[in-house]
This record gives structure tokens, C-alpha cells and sequence, in this order.
């Protein structure tokens, strides 16, 4: 086997946009590529003030977005005590055309959060859906979205079935330059 030329990971990892299998409308996400700051208010389930990032950007030839979620920002990471209050953690959105939406995989290897679900535009949301290892659904949701901003919601189906229970809660802005 000749390769052509020496690429990095990340080289071959990237993709410059969005892959023409994908139909326009059903591009829940690449409105995120770039980076944002990030406000948390609520972290598992408790309030908060913490400040974070998230960086987004195609991958595997346009035909997932790739992200990661760091809380705090990475300058005041030396100072995390308490696990559950930090995450370095990376979402892999890949295009599903046999379901016609997005599978998603989130992982955050700080305090072993996995989660996996499937996500899609619903009206001006971006919603994903998912059910924990113990049994819990998940709502995931990305709300009030602009072209510069966005609010993000965690959530958990309560024991009542009926109930959804607010676990996180990020605002968002772009960051430019």
C-alpha cells in the first residue's frame, strides 16, 4: 500500500462541509460548526455558574459532525475538584439514511457519562432522544437557535412517565475570529 501523502489525524478526520447524501433540510447540525462559549446554569441536576466551550466541525467526509464539550474552559481546568461538575467529553452525530435522522454518541470519559440517542429537527428545535443504560429516557434539545446563539436543555423522563426533569442547561454563544 503507497500513501500519496502524510496526513495527520486530524486531516482525514475533517471533512470542508455538509456530504450531498445528506438532503439540506434534514442538516440538524451543521449550524454548530465553529466555537461557542458556553454558560451552564444547571449541571446534573443541580444549578450552577460554570463556564465552558464546545467546538463543532464536519467529519468523515461530511457526513457526521463531531464536537467537544469542555467544562470549565480549558484555562481553569487545573482546578477541578469535583468530577461531577467537569466534562471534557466529545458528541459524534453521524447521518443515518436508512432512518432518515442522526445517531448520536456522546461521551464524557471524567465521570464515564455515556449516552446514546437519535436526533432530528422538530419545528425550530433540534431534539435527540435517547434511553439511558438504566432504563431512563433522555431528551436532549437545542432551542432558541440563531445563527449566533442557542439554548441547550438536558432532560430526563421522571419515574411518573409523564414528567420530563431538567438536568442541564447551557446558553450559548458564537465565538468569531
Amino acid at each position: 500500500m503507497q500513501v500519496a501523502e502524510i496526513l495527520t489525524f486530524t486531516d482525514v478526520l475533517r471533512a470542508s462541509g455538509r456530504s450531498p447524501e445528506i438532503p439540506e433540510a434534514a442538516d440538524a447540525y451543521g449550524w454548530l460548526v465553529g466555537s461557542w462559549e458556553l454558560d451552564c446554569r444547571r449541571y446534573a441536576g443541580e444549578p450552577v455558574s460554570i463556564q465552558g466551550e464546545a467546538h463543532f466541525g464536519w467529519a468523515l467526509e461530511g457526513r457526521a459532525i463531531q464536537d467537544v464539550w469542555i467544562m470549565p474552559i480549558r484555562s481553569r481546568r487545573g482546578s477541578v475538584a469535583d468530577k461531577t461538575k467537569n466534562m471534557f467529553g466529545t458528541t459524534l452525530r453521524v447521518w443515518d439514511s436508512s432512518i432518515q435522522a442522526w445517531r448520536i454518541n456522546w461521551r464524557n470519559p471524567v465521570h464515564n457519562h455515556w449516552e446514546d440517542q437519535i436526533g432530528r429537527w422538530s419545528g425550530k428545535d433540534v431534539v435527540q432522544i435517547g434511553v439511558r443504560a438504566n432504563g431512563t429516557p433522555t431528551k436532549w434539545s437545542f432551542t432558541e437557535i440563531t445563527k449566533d446563539s442557542f439554548h441547550w436543555l438536558g432532560e430526563v423522563l421522571d419515574v411518573n412517565g409523564q414528567t420530563w426533569k431538567l438536568e442541564g442547561e447551557f446558553f450559548a454563544k458564537r465565538l468569531h475570529g
